[in-house]
């Protein structure tokens, strides 16, 4: 089962209001886990950078100025999410946002199943906040080097989370290989143990027989004796 983490960054909330995607970042699992397979892009907005924005993510609109816009990008976009499940911290948020960019542009909307993690854990820990560095908190996911945010480090942060709140990693579980060893393969090394020792002893044989002459009208032989 394949899904695609994923997460965006933007100018402002509303694209109603002219504000446009800045940052894509997915993340792909398959089965629940990293495969270390992941997309990344930045997007020149063409417009300004407010100051709110960029307090979040950083990104300035000088800095964008020279990646593409977001016409170039939406095919490889595209093939890469295909027509897996997303798994996204408030949905409402992002999908809005990307589905409007892609009918801007001349291409079809999303319609992949989608999974929100932000509606997850409100309903596992109502009343509690429910926001990506509260949940990292809770599941003591390493969030340290979340400074701001960026779309790429949150949905690898995400989709920690996201396994938290299925269940979690069984202890001491090693599937497959650990994508994050340069894909080498996961060796376990196996230690010997000789084989206990399982028939008595000529002195527990000694023992066991003293002991047994010792007990009278043992429960064992009752009920023999006269049907």
């Amino acid at each position: 089962m394949r899904e695609i983490v994923l997460d965006t960054e933007t100018t402002g909330f509303e694209y109603k209001q002219g504000h446009r995607l800045v940052e894509i970042g997915c993340v792909e699992l398959e089965n629940h886990m990293p495969t270390g397979n992941t997309y990344h892009q930045y997007i020149n907005p063409e417009r300004d950078m407010p100051e709110g924005a960029f307090r979040v993510h950083g990104l300035s609109e000088e800095y964008l100025r020279d990646f593409p816009i977001f016409k170039e990008v939406a095919q490889e976009f595209i093939d890469f999410i295909g027509d897996s499940t997303l798994v996204i911290h408030n949905a409402g948020f992002d999908v809005p946002f990307l589905n409007w960019e892609l009918k801007q542009h001349g291409f079809a909307e999303m319609e992949n199943n989608v999974v929100d993690t932000l509606i997850m854990a409100r309903k596992m820990f109502p009343g509690s906040p429910a926001n990506l560095d509260a949940l990292c908190r809770r599941y003591q996911v390493d969030n340290s080097n979340r400074e701001k945010h960026g779309a790429l480090l949150d949905s690898e942060l995400l989709a920690e989370v996201y396994l938290e709140l299925i269940g979690g990693r069984q202890p001491g579980l090693l599937l497959g290989k650990n994508v994050y060893d340069d894909d080498e393969d996961v060796k376990i090394e196996r230690v010997f143990r000789e084989p206990r020792p399982h028939h008595a002893t000529e002195e527990e044989l000694a023992a066991h027989a003293a002991f047994m002459e010792k007990i009278n009208d043992p429960i064992w032989y009752r009920g023999k004796e006269g049907g």
